[in-house]
């Protein structure tokens, strides 16, 4: 404690040190506001005018000016800055969801409305470029989960800002050559648009996340927007092939890189990137085992053999997604990630032999493979995976001059493989073809284009006076001046270079130069704006060879962070001649010669091919699944009762472990066996459901007494004073009822097995062994309890604060994050309901479920989402009865309707619905909630389907389950995130006000959260009915008129005389 006497607050009460009230549940989060009021005022009454005026008085000019001079930074000196990089990422996200509609209304121009986000990024992270030159730093961070040291926290400097600017402005470009590209009838094209967009703001979140775990959110963000859009034409097999790949590889990647991540951040205490790698972990087996996990991360997002397959059959996708994804963006994540953790962990002991080896080695492959293709884009595609391998050579070498040329080859890569990629899909969109094979005379037809491919591709090259020149010696002479594994790497590094030169040449001649033998391709004009973006990418090489200088600052800004060397390398067009110069020389030397012997080249590699890593992919698939295969066939015998019998051993065994380790009985009280003998009867009553549910042998009078079961021990809760479980029990009971109801209408009346003596011998020793364990480790769990319950304090604290619901208050506040992970499991398993269900494809045919026009029996109409009109129903025959009470209740047949039952689930629906929405906004002071409301709901619309039938249950629910599942996990997902604003997420956020009518009212975030698991639990008993109700009752008509059809035989055939002849002319 200070001396500092404390500052009473009128109106606030603090607990004293100890009371269980003074911690985080006894301080609600809608009392900060009217404290903070309290305390401000309190702080002006006690700062007097007189002291305002002393105070400002001893602040004289010049002790202001010395002020400002302690706190201006000096020159280099690191500064930390706020900035707007939040709401830079999130305007990507917000307008990605707008690009349906925008593309709707202003067709292929919406690609210059969706370019501004990361227009607006380039624009910053360009003013921020001096500054990050000289060391200072932007951040911006707010707790996301605090107690586990994990930060939603980004921060830019030197390395972030390059990637920020190739990311966004190359994704800039790209967008805008999308106008060109696509056309106003391209089918898909807002969702494509929308994708593209939402893959840039998640790479400049990758690039700009300064926290390990919000830097593997962004990184599996853009694994799944890759695959998106490198399946968009999912109508291709090839397409969806290529998509699941990528995915495949890269989520695998992740997933391990994840790990390492947990390791890493467990090892040094933190997971901010920026303090592991100022203080990374001391070197250790387990820092090791991390670092190799998470190169094996790196490598596979930027296609590193053997993670290489997944690249070259990316090129699947449209030119724009390979030019910005495959040049600028995803592929440079791994790159990234290896050149952020380069200065604390390149010592490590696999760093620098895993780089090397399989940097060199994937240069040398790529490059070699691309001089025997024919498709440009596959060229170009080998070429990068070739381009990766020299990346992740210069860094992962460790030193400060190979982290300067990594940097300034990250640069110029962009600069000349993204023009390469959108000049292809130019020469694609104006011959129709990119075969080099049948491509002839281009170039005289499309002069411009040719010389923006011949820039770019001279800087791929490494020419002089280019951006490439000056990027590729800066590595040549990194490499030159390190150890002896650098040289050897350095001779590698030469090859590969050569096999660049060649496949550089390979790629200008066969796109524009004239062929013997081939007439020349007609093309098309190709106007400015389609040209435009390529142009200004092959521009930047032009520029920044002769100004490479202008990039010392920034990029030398990040190599800093190496140890430096006696004489530290400067980028600089010209270093003299020189060993890097003679070696270019070399380079550009063997590959003309390989170029000008193409046609012996490709014999000879098409010779001496290698397995594939495509094939090596298939082949370790096909060997996958048939593991998988033979395994499950050996295990999974498709016997219910070995299946549940195993599980039950399992927790047999494990439950006596347990009890047999720890002998947790010792000291713990008597068991007693009721608290009143209301419980002693329940408990009675449900035993003997239970026994009877054994003896019966009809299905649905054993899904009756299991039902009875729950429903007893909802009674139980009742009798313990457990309302608002006991409600939350019986609407599960309930719904589970019901779906057994339906699914029992496919199964056999009675159980057909019969069970022999010996499995009754083992079976029912298990049974009544686990029931016995399960009943010991609860009683001893209960009585060896050594805390006081909280309870009591708990109740206190919260009726303190207006709450009286302490269930409610737990699941929608203090636990919610475990509330949001269960109803994202909720939605997973109606998915995987479903999907059982329709095989094919989610929709039925129009009439199935009631998502479409539905034609009663008879062929007519018996109602139409899409329209409030209605077409007259009528009943099949005069019998019928002449009032309906259901709207679709007339569709049914006469012995297939009962009036009593329609007017009572007309009567009861509303107020079923009414009483819904009320236990979900009654849940702060009575018992209720948004997952019982859900239930509650879902069960008004499941009597009226059993009433009406599957026609009804479309008019009492017209809408998709999906889209109250998707709009429910959203919204609790959004009032998640939404609590960042108050400075932690799932912060609790309340509103007083005063209605004219209802007076004062009290909201909160918890409702909202409360109502999104409302929506979603509505959505997936809805989607639970129409699989197993609606869909299940068009699988028994069709039986129904298959059986009939069958009966009646075969339609009898005309014979073929005069009067058939005769009636087919009359007709």
């Amino acid at each position: 404690m200070t001396g500092r006497t404390p500052i009473a607050i009128p109106g606030a009460s603090c607990p004293k040190e100890g009371d269980p009230r003074s911690s985080r549940i006894g301080v609600r989060a809608r009392d900060r506001p009217r404290a903070r009021v309290r305390l401000r005022v309190h702080l002006r009454a006690r700062l007097r005018p007189r002291a305002e005026v002393r105070l400002r008085a001893r602040l004289r000019p010049r002790a202001r000016a010395r002020l400002r001079a302690r706190v201006r930074p000096r020159a280099g000196a690191p500064v930390q800055v706020r900035g707007p990089m939040a709401a830079l990422i999130l305007g990507h996200f917000l307008l990605a969801a707008c690009a349906g509609p925008l593309v709707g209304r202003l067709g292929v121009r919406a690609f210059l409305v969706l370019a501004l986000p990361p227009l607006a990024a380039t624009a910053w992270a360009a003013a921020h470029w001096s500054g990050a030159a000289a060391g200072r730093t932007v951040n911006w961070k707010i707790a996301w989960l605090p107690a586990y040291d994990v930060w939603i926290a980004l921060r830019l400097d030197a390395l972030s800002l390059l990637m920020v600017v190739l990311a966004a402005g190359v994704g800039a470009l790209v967008l805008v050559y999308c106008v060109r590209y696509f056309s106003d009838g391209t089918p898909l094209l807002g969702r494509f648009a929308g994708h593209l967009l939402a893959f840039a703001g998640a790479m400049l979140g990758l690039v700009l996340a300064d926290d390990l775990i919000l830097l593997y959110v962004f990184w599996e963000l853009t694994t799944v927007f890759s695959y998106l859009l490198i399946g968009h034409g999912s109508e291709r097999k090839q397409s969806r092939r290529s998509a699941l790949q990528a995915l495949t590889v890269t989520a695998f990647g992740g997933l391990v890189m994840l790990v390492g991540f947990l390791m890493l951040g467990h090892a040094a205490g933190t997971y901010r990137i920026s303090a592991l790698v100022a203080d990374p972990p001391a070197p250790s087996t387990t820092v090791s085992v991390a670092v190799l996990l998470v190169l094996v991360g790196a490598l596979s997002k930027s296609a590193i053999w053997p993670f290489s397959v997944w690249l070259p059959n990316a090129m699947a996708a449209p030119t724009p997604v390979s030019a910005y994804l495959h040049a600028a963006a995803m592929v440079k994540a791994g790159i990234y990630l290896i050149a952020r953790l380069a200065p604390a962990f390149a010592d490590a002991p696999p760093w620098r032999p895993v780089l090397l080896v399989l940097g060199a080695l994937t240069m040398l492959l790529g490059g070699w493979r691309a001089l025997r293709l024919g498709d440009l884009k596959l060229v170009l595609a080998y070429g990068t995976v070739s381009q990766l391998g020299f990346l992740t050579v210069l860094a992962g070498a460790g030193d400060r001059d190979t982290a300067l040329a990594a940097t300034a080859m990250i640069l110029a890569h962009a600069l000349f493989k993204a023009p390469l990629f959108l000049v292809t899909g130019i020469v694609d969109h104006a011959a129709g073809t990119r075969d080099l094979r049948a491509l002839s005379g281009v170039g005289r037809a499309l002069p411009r284009v040719a010389v923006v491919a011949t820039l770019a591709g001279a800087s791929m090259a490494g020419l002089p006076p280019l951006l490439g020149f000056a990027a590729k010696e800066a590595a040549f002479t990194a490499l030159g001046h390190g150890g002896t594994a650098d040289r050897w790497t350095l001779a590698v590094v030469t090859v590969g270079s050569a096999l660049t030169t060649a496949y550089t040449l390979r790629f200008l001649w066969g796109a524009f130069a004239r062929k013997p033998g081939l007439a020349d391709t007609p093309v098309h004009r190709v106007d400015g704006l389609f040209l435009g973006p390529p142009a200004l990418l092959a521009a930047g090489c032009v520029v920044l060879g002769p100004g490479v200088v202008w990039l010392n600052g920034l990029l030398g800004a990040y190599a800093g962070a190496f140890p430096a060397p006696a004489h530290p390398y400067r980028l600089s067009l010209w270093h003299g001649l020189g060993t890097a110069l003679l070696l270019s020389g070399a380079a550009w030397a063997v590959g003309l010669v390989l170029f000008l012997a193409r046609e012996r080249v490709v014999r000879l590699s098409r010779r001496v091919a290698w397995p594939t890593a495509d094939r090596v992919y298939g082949l370790g698939l096909l060997g996958l699944e048939r593991l998988a295969l033979q395994v499950t066939g050996f295990f999974q015998r498709g016997s219910l009762p070995v299946y549940l019998s195993t599980v039950l051993l399992v927790m047999l065994g494990g439950l006596l472990a347990v009890l047999a380790v720890d002998r947790p009985w010792h000291g713990a009280v008597p068991p007693r066996l009721w608290d009143s003998p209301a419980q002693g009867a329940i408990a009675v009553l449900t035993w003997a459901a239970a026994l009877m549910c054994l003896q019966v042998k009809r299905r649905m009078k054993a899904v009756v007494m299991a039902g009875l079961t729950g429903y007893g021990t909802a009674l139980l809760f009742v009798v313990q004073g457990a309302p608002d479980l006991a409600l939350t029990q019986f609407a599960v009971e309930t719904v589970s009822l019901l779906v057994l109801v339906l699914v029992m209408r496919r199964m056999p009346v009675y159980f057909q097995e019969t069970i022999s003596p010996w499995r009754l011998r083992v079976r029912v020793p298990l049974a009544l062994a686990l029931s016995a364990a399960v009943a010991f480790t609860l009683w001893v769990v209960a009585a060896a309890r050594r805390a006081d319950p909280a309870g009591r304090e708990l109740v206190y604290d919260t009726a303190r604060h207006g709450v009286k619901n302490v269930v409610a208050t737990i699941l929608v506040e203090y636990r919610a994050w475990d509330t949001l992970g269960e109803s994202a499991v909720l939605a997973v398993a109606a998915v995987g309901v479903t999907s059982l269900i329709y095989f094919h494809r989610r929709t039925g045919p129009e009439g199935e479920n009631g998502s479409a026009v539905g034609a009663a029996p008879g062929g007519r109409t018996a109602w139409s989402f899409g329209s409030r009109a209605r077409a007259p129903v009528f009943a099949p025959d005069d019998n019928a009865p002449e009032r309906t009470w259901l709207a679709a209740g007339r569709t049914l047949a006469p012995e297939h309707r009962s009036v009593v039952f329609e007017v009572v689930a007309r009567l009861v629906f509303h107020p079923i619905l009414v009483l819904s929405v009320y236990l979900l906004f009654c849940a702060e002071n009575l018992p209720g909630g948004g997952f019982v409301g859900g239930l509650v709901a879902g069960t008004a619309v499941t009597v009226r389907y059993l009433a009406g039938g599957r026609f009804e249950l479309g008019e009492a629910a017209p809408w998709h389950p999906g889209f109250l599942t998707g709009c429910g996990l959203v919204l609790s997902t959004g009032v998640a995130l939404f609590g960042l604003t108050g400075g932690t997420v799932l912060d609790v956020l309340t509103h007083h006000g005063r209605l004219p009518l209802l007076g004062d009212i009290h909201i909160g975030t918890p409702v909202l959260f409360d109502a999104g698991v409302y929506l979603l639990v509505l959505g997936v008993v809805l989607d639970v009915v129409r699989s197993l109700g609606a869909r299940v009752d068009r699988q028994i008509e069709r039986e129904a008129a298959a059986r009939e059809a069958a009966a009646q035989g075969p339609p009898p055939r005309r014979s073929a005389g005069p009067d058939a002849a005769g009636a087919e002319a009359d007709s």
